[in-house]
C-alpha cells in the first residue's frame, strides 16, 4: 500500500498547526502559509530543507527514527501523534509486515472472557477493536449501548452508530466531541494497520454516507483514548457521567478492555442501578447470542 499521500497530509496539518512565534520563529506579515514554513520545520528538526520536503511529499521509507523525532518535536507533537508518525513510517518501509488483527467477522471470545466482562456487575465492561466494533459484552454494557446494538450492521460498530444512526445525537449530549474523538481513533488505527480491508471498507462506508465524518478525516487528527470522563444520555435512565479506563489486552493485540462506571452515591451512580435492573429483566445474567440479538432488533 502507498501511504505517501498519508504521510503528506499529515505532516502539512501538522505543520499548519504550529504559530512560528512558539517555537521562537518570527511571526512576520508576509505569510502565506498557515503555520510554519517548510524551510522553518528542517531548521528545527536539524535537515536540509531539501530532505524535509522529500520527506513532507510523502517519501518517509527509509526515515531514522532520529529523524522522525526531530521532526516530532519540531511539530510540537504529542505523543499519539509520535506514534502516528512512527506508524506511517513504518508502514512505508519495504520491509514492514502489517501487525496481526483478528477479523471482527470471525472473532469468537474465549470463555473466560465473557466470564470475566460477566463478573464486572457494577459498570458497563465490552472489548472492542480499533475500528470500534463491540465484540464482547457484559449484559450492562449491551444495556448501555443499545442503540448502538440495534443500529444496522454486525458487528455493531461504535462509530458507525455515532455518524449514520440519529440517536446518536441524543445519547451523546456533547456530539461533536464524541464525533471528533472516534474519528481520531479511527485514524489512529489506520496508520498502525494501513492493510486492513475491514477498516479500509468501514472509512470509505462513512465517507460515503457522513458529511461530518468526511471534514473531521479530512483533519488528520490522532489520539490516544485511555481514561477520562463521558457524558451519556441513555434513552432508559437519562443522563450519566461515567469514569472510563481503556485497557488493551496481551492476549489479543489490537482490542481493548473497557470499563464505564459511576461516582459512588452519586445520581449517575443511582442511574447505572436502574440500567443494571432494566438489564437483568431483560437479559438475564448473560449477553444474547448473535442470533438473539438480531431477532430482538426486528
Amino acid at each position: 500500500m502507498d501511504n505517501r499521500a498519508e504521510v503528506r497530509e499529515f505532516l502539512i496539518s501538522r505543520r499548519a498547526q504550529v504559530a512560528p512565534e512558539h517555537v521562537g520563529m518570527p511571526a512576520g506579515t508576509n505569510r502565506r502559509v498557515k503555520g510554519l514554513r517548510r524551510s522553518e520545520v528542517a531548521t528545527l528538526a536539524g535537515l536540509s530543507v531539501e530532505y524535509y520536503t522529500r520527506l513532507e511529499r510523502g517519501v518517509i521509507s527509509g526515515a531514522s527514527p532520529q529523524v522522525l523525532e526531530s521532526i516530532a518535536r519540531a511539530l510540537c507533537l504529542d505523543d499519539a501523534e509520535r506514534a502516528h508518525l512512527f506508524d506511517l513510517a513504518q508502514a512505508a518501509s519495504p520491509v514492514a509486515r502489517p501487525p496481526r488483527r483478528r477479523s471482527s467477522k470471525s472473532y469468537v471470545p474465549h470463555q473466560s472472557l465473557q466470564w470475566a466482562l460477566d463478573s464486572i456487575t457494577a459498570g458497563p465492561a465490552f472489548v472492542r477493536n480499533g475500528r470500534m466494533d463491540l465484540l464482547a459484552a457484559n449484559p450492562l454494557a449491551r444495556a448501555f449501548y443499545k442503540d448502538c446494538y440495534e443500529t444496522p450492521g454486525r458487528p455493531p460498530n461504535i462509530a458507525r452508530f455515532t455518524f449514520l444512526a440519529g440517536r446518536a445525537h441524543e445519547f451523546y449530549p456533547d456530539w461533536d466531541a464524541f464525533a471528533e474523538v472516534t474519528v481520531a481513533i479511527l485514524r489512529s488505527e489506520a496508520g498502525r494497520d494501513p492493510h486492513n480491508k475491514e477498516l479500509h471498507d468501514l472509512i470509505g462506508e462513512l465517507s460515503t454516507r457522513s458529511e461530518e465524518f468526511r471534514r473531521r478525516w479530512g483533519a488528520h487528527n490522532v489520539r490516544h483514548h485511555g481514561a477520562g470522563f463521558k457524558t451519556f444520555n441513555h434513552p432508559i435512565v437519562g443522563e450519566m457521567t461515567l469514569a472510563f479506563e481503556g485497557l488493551e489486552m496481551a492476549a489479543e493485540p489490537g482490542m481493548t478492555l473497557t470499563i464505564y462506571t459511576a461516582e459512588p452515591g452519586s445520581p449517575s451512580a443511582e442511574r447505572m442501578q436502574l440500567l443494571a435492573s432494566w438489564a437483568a429483566s431483560e437479559y438475564g445474567n448473560a449477553v444474547p447470542s448473535e442470533s438473539e440479538s438480531t431477532h430482538r432488533t426486528r
